[in-house]
């Protein structure tokens, strides 16, 4: 029986009682009298009733819990990477750039009040234990989102195990350029930040077509999902190439190297070699190259992710063969002492990380947090990973970061840079853009046409801390 019904009941006896005191009355005085004090009664009754009733309809409904990863002092992110194995020395750079830009934010008030706690999980840049380690993050750290996530295929299983768009969690700015990652209907949560390979691809075939008409171009490529989409980006520009070279992940020594320079470009007399692949394969091939005194007719052309100067020098390799390469990238050279995000960032660095060397995946790392924090302040102080999701939709493209081409998010967009300018590499090492000018081009992970763009980067906001406005 529900309790509407046991109250009707209440009523209907209250109303017998009301009816019987009056028959019982003597005089009009006395009855006047009766039927106010039970009408008085009867009212409180029906008012106990009343809130008994709100009271059951509010214990039925559930109490708003608080968001995952969120408390009144705290927001709790996770990430994952290669702190062990290979890929270490480059890429484990990246949780230690992020979380020094977060101490910084930290010190100086937090996000409204809330510091941020960066948990760092080791995957060794392998698939497998990207997945169990990001599983720990959701299941047992119960963070509130996953940022800078590092490597395609890496993060690539990650998603498909840990499902992070069906359970609604945020994956921000993902440490990769495949271009499926920007697939909105695809990986709902999921926002890109780097260009994609497949961008990457399509520029580099464009200043090939403008500057080294057939020329003989060699690709040396990764043979997985980062190979690929690469080589999806050189097929739809409509490059060729005289040779190609794949390998598998973790065959890049210097042995490796030696077999596909006196092999493979050696005997093809080839005119330029694309170097698409990380930062350990081109110091493998570089670094043979000049123990060979090899060089081809036209130079090293070198993929954002392994072009990186400063952590080539720091694996020995010798700045006379890297010396006139050129390079892609989307952000500023690290040895550019008058560009205002990387002065401050380095000052940030080398507060947090004192000794440690200041490089492009340094950058990157420092960026990506800046990003995540203006994402974070643009959901408001209710903090939800819906509101962060949504904040990133309406006002991602407003943020401000240290690339130089512009950031594309939208309520249809998932995709950060679309572009990078091309440099050379100086006899420092320092990647300079050619005949000293910044040219900027743009282009899509579809058919689209390459462009060249003009565009004003934002300023860094003052001692490196985002307001939103």
């Amino acid at each position: 029986m529900s309790f509407i019904q046991k109250s009707g009941q209440v009523s209907s006896q209250s109303s017998i009682k009301v009816q019987s005191e009056l028959k019982l009355g003597s005089n009009k005085h006395t009855t006047e009298e009766n039927m106010m004090g039970n009408t008085t009664r009867k009212r409180a009754i029906l008012a106990s009733a009343l809130l008994a009733l709100t009271g059951l309809f509010a214990s039925a409904l559930p109490a708003q819990a608080a968001e995952v990863g969120v408390t009144a002092k705290e927001i709790k992110l996770g990430i994952t990477s290669p702190l062990s194995g290979r890929a270490a020395a480059v890429y484990g750079k990246v949780p230690g750039a992020m979380n020094a830009y977060f101490q910084h934010v930290n010190a100086n008030g937090g996000v409204y009040g809330r510091s941020i706690k960066l948990i760092s999980k080791d995957d060794a840049y392998l698939p497998t234990s990207a997945v169990t380690q990001t599983n720990q993050l959701i299941l047992k750290d119960k963070v509130f989102a996953i940022v800078g996530a590092l490597g395609t295929a890496n993060h690539l299983a990650a998603l498909r195990s840990t499902n992070l768009s069906g359970r609604g969690i945020p994956d921000l700015f993902v440490n990769t350029g495949f271009s499926g990652f920007a697939d909105p209907a695809k990986y709902k949560t999921t926002f890109a930040v780097l260009p994609s390979y497949r961008m990457e691809a399509k520029i580099m075939a464009k200043y090939i077509k403008d500057n080294l008409a057939g020329k003989k171009i060699a690709l040396i490529v990764q043979d997985d999902d980062f190979g690929i989409d690469a080589a999806a980006g050189f097929t739809q520009a409509g490059l060729t190439f005289e040779k190609t070279i794949k390998f598998p992940a973790g065959k890049d020594t210097a042995a490796d190297a030696q077999g596909w320079i006196t092999n493979t470009l050696k005997p093809a007399n080839i005119d330029l070699a694309i170097i698409f692949a990380t930062t350990s394969t081109t110091a493998a091939v570089l670094g043979t190259a000049a123990a060979l005194a090899y060089r081809p007719t036209n130079g090293w052309m070198l993929g954002s992710v392994g072009g990186d100067s400063n952590t080539l020098i720091a694996g020995k390799v010798p700045l006379a063969i890297l010396n006139g390469a050129i390079g892609f990238n989307f952000a500023p050279d690290p040895q550019d002492a008058t560009d205002e995000y990387v002065l401050e960032f380095k000052k940030i660095y080398e507060k947090y990380v004192p000794g440690s060397t200041f490089d492009l995946t340094v950058i990157q790392g420092m960026n990506t947090a800046m990003l995540t924090v203006q994402a974070l302040r643009a959901a408001g102080t209710n903090l939800t990973r819906k509101g962060l999701i949504a904040a990133i939709k309406a006002k991602g493209s407003t943020f401000a970061h240290a690339g130089f081409t512009p950031l594309n998010y939208s309520n249809t967009s998932h995709v950060g840079y679309n572009g990078y300018w091309i440099g050379k590499y100086s006899a420092t090492g320092a990647l300079l853009p050619i005949d000293g000018k910044r040219t900027i081009y743009t282009t899509d992970s579809g058919s689209g046409a390459v462009k060249v763009i003009t565009s004003a980067r934002p300023k860094l906001p003052k001692n490196g801390l985002p307001t939103n406005k």
